[in-house]
């Protein structure tokens, strides 16, 4: 998959040096030595980054990437949901429609965006933006940020596993270019319902999971003490992520993180968005849809296994029935009853 789409920056990917890398040069095999370090500290300080609270968001990326952005609101069912946002915006003079998570970095606006968490109305939000794209003939770009879906009662009221699986069953058919950035938390399927990508690049330090390491924890361990480890058994980390074919480009953070210098950050994921855009709207639109969806079929390792046919069982013919029917009561006249000696008398009962 890699090999196959990933383009160059003008610069070999490979080097140390180089800001944007493809997902196959950073999973090289460890060494001995390094395979007997423990990387529960390191991945554990990845998660940390992941969430750091002046980590770049989907607006300030935006905003940084983009020449001109318009947002737009509403689901045109319930309402607006401040936890998605979404709306139209020009790169470099070509247009996308941009869909992401939106945390806050203080405390008031996390709370009026709900720590990031989207409610149902905000991925229908975003799919009226995916549709509109479609229908525009605009490629779609998505930034993902999030712990996971909203769960409360609310949401479970207004439809929230609908709400997600609607998003991935659409994006996966969806006839325009895809590209899926994982900037921070990627989290369950509240992450997944906006990352099904023709090309997924993730930051350096960002992490991608079914479920968030704490959650893991209380099921394996019955206590969120050992998120740490479980982190590890996750494999969530970006360069985890891409050995397992689930990410297709990582673009390094400056030193310290991307929150150091949202800048740069910004400056090196609009050069990985705009080279996977040019590469895949040079593509057949019948071409890509079939690759993306092949691409999610195959991810997971599987086994076939083939098993010896077996025959189907013989059915006796209308002259067979007929014989046993026949024979059925005749062979019942004269049968002793079970458990008892065909000449042993009854045994009477006394008065």
């Amino acid at each position: 998959m890699v090999d196959r789409i990933l383009g160059r920056t003008g610069r070999d990917p490979a080097e140390p040096g180089s800001p944007v890398a493809p997902a196959s040069s950073r999973t090289a095999r460890p060494t001995p030595e390094a395979r007997d370090v423990d990387p529960t500290a390191a991945v554990w300080a990845t998660v940390q980054l992941a969430r750091n609270l002046r980590r770049p968001r989907t607006l300030e990326l935006v905003g940084a990437i983009s020449d001109e952005f318009i947002e737009l609101h509403g689901d045109r069912l319930f309402g607006d949901d401040p936890a998605m946002v979404s709306g139209l915006a020009r790169i470099d003079g070509r247009r996308v429609v941009v869909i992401g998570q939106q945390k806050g970095a203080e405390t008031e606006e996390n709370i009026r965006r709900n720590f990031g968490m989207p409610h149902p109305e905000g991925y229908r939000k975003a799919m009226r933006l995916m549709e509109l794209a479609e229908r525009l003939q605009i490629p779609v770009v998505t930034f993902i940020d999030v712990p996971g879906a909203h769960p409360g009662p609310e949401s479970e009221e207004r439809g929230i596993a609908e709400a997600i699986a609607r998003s991935i069953a659409l994006m996966s058919r969806l006839r325009t270019p895809i590209v899926a950035v994982i900037t921070g938390e990627g989290g369950s399927g509240g992450a997944l319902a906006i990352a099904v990508g023709d090309v997924v690049i993730a930051l350096e330090n960002a992490v991608y999971s079914v479920i968030s390491p704490e959650g893991c924890a209380s099921i394996l361990w019955r206590t969120p003490d050992q998120a740490a480890v479980a982190a590890v058994a996750m494999r969530m980390t970006a360069a985890d992520q891409a050995a397992l074919g689930v990410i297709d480009l990582i673009v390094r953070e400056p030193e310290g993180g991307a929150q150091t210098d949202p800048q740069a950050t910004a400056a090196r994921l609009k050069t990985a968005i705009l080279e996977q855009l040019d590469l895949l709207t040079a593509r057949p639109i019948d071409e890509l849809v079939e690759a993306r969806y092949q691409r999610y079929r195959s991810i997971g390792p599987y086994a076939t296994i083939t098993t010896a046919e077996v025959p189907p069982p013989e059915r006796p013919g209308l002259a067979d029935r007929l014989r046993n029917l026949i024979a059925g009561p005749r062979a019942a006249i004269g049968t002793p009853a079970p458990g008892r000696p065909h000449d042993e008398p009854p045994v009477r009962e006394e008065d």
